[in-house]
């Protein structure tokens, strides 16, 4: 079957970023070249980078810029093919049987029936092959899957088909955008690296970052949006457990736009309490002391 590709996703990467943007995502130069490279050439996009960078809402953020259903695997530990491609609807099957038992129908007829699409549970990946319209498909946090959950998604980013023994193959009606993530916990196969274009996402630079939180809170003054950036982006120069991102940082700016505090240096002990929403670990919060973040707040003034 020849798929073809929608002339909406040809659009050149300065497009796509205006409108992301216009979605709330402010994407970079590099990323956007990658997105858009990734819709032209038909191929996986897999993104690596530290937690908290953006990478999942690049996912959402595009399927809501082209219109199109986001359909999201979240990869864990024991992952199967049950789970992520298809299984049976034991139950009905049962129901079924038990049905066709009373009315006298046996063999091959129930044998049938019983393995029909009908009987078919569509987990995300069968999903994502069998909409009209192309989805965008979200494969998230890969790297917590087990090496072996990767060959069962080589068939699907190699053919966009999967193969059921009871029905056969099932090809693609339209081949979905595949977006990968990595936080990078573990080596990725190179057989799934092969299939996919490439790019790391870095933490975003402070013009980015202020962009990122004037598109999402619009109502932030000029002056604490700028000291915001400039104590999020210092903090995480600090040596942390786990350092905040860019969803920690609009929480940040939404707690003290809630308590009214128009200036970091203002009020310190209010400014103390709003670290819940950057610190996420027993030992971060010890470390980050009053005085230090008197420190951090007294550079960004």
């Amino acid at each position: 079957m020849s798929i073809g590709r929608p002339a909406h996703l040809l659009m050149n990467w300065n497009d796509l970023q205006t409108v992301l943007r216009r979605d709330g995502y402010v994407a970079s130069d590099d990323l956007s070249v990658a997105l858009q490279l990734a819709l032209s050439l038909g191929r996986p996009l897999l993104l690596e980078g530290a937690a908290g960078v953006g990478k999942t809402e690049v996912a959402r953020a595009l399927s809501g810029a082209l219109d199109t259903q986001l359909i999201r695997l979240q990869c864990y530990e024991g992952l199967d093919a049950a789970q992520a491609i298809y299984e049976w609807n034991y139950q009905r099957q049962l129901l079924t049987i038990r049905a066709a038992a009373e009315d006298g129908v046996t063999g091959k007829e129930i044998e049938d029936r019983l393995f029909s699409r009908d009987f078919l549970l569509e987990r995300p990946l069968l999903a994502a092959i069998t909409q009209d319209q192309a989805p965008v498909l979200l494969i998230d946090e890969i790297d917590r899957a087990d090496e072996e959950f990767e060959a069962y998604l080589l068939e699907v980013l190699s053919e966009f088909q999967v193969s059921i023994p009871e029905l056969g193959t099932i090809t693609a009606t339209s081949r979905p955008i595949v977006i990968l993530t990595s936080n990078g916990t573990r080596d990725l196969s190179d057989a799934l690296r092969r299939r996919c274009l490439y790019t790391y996402v870095e933490y975003p630079d402070h013009g980015t970052e202020l962009a990122i939180l004037k598109a999402r809170c619009p109502e932030v003054e000029a002056r604490l949006a700028e000291q915001i950036i400039g104590f999020v982006q210092t903090l995480r120069r600090e040596d942390l457990e786990k350092t905040p991102g860019i969803a920690e940082m609009l929480d940040f700016a939404a707690a003290l736009m809630g308590l009214g505090i128009a200036d970091l240096t203002t009020s310190p002990a209010v400014l103390q309490s709003t670290l819940t929403t950057l610190l996420k670990t027993q030992s971060d919060q010890a470390q980050i002391t009053p005085e230090v973040t008197a420190r951090l707040a007294g550079k960004v003034a």
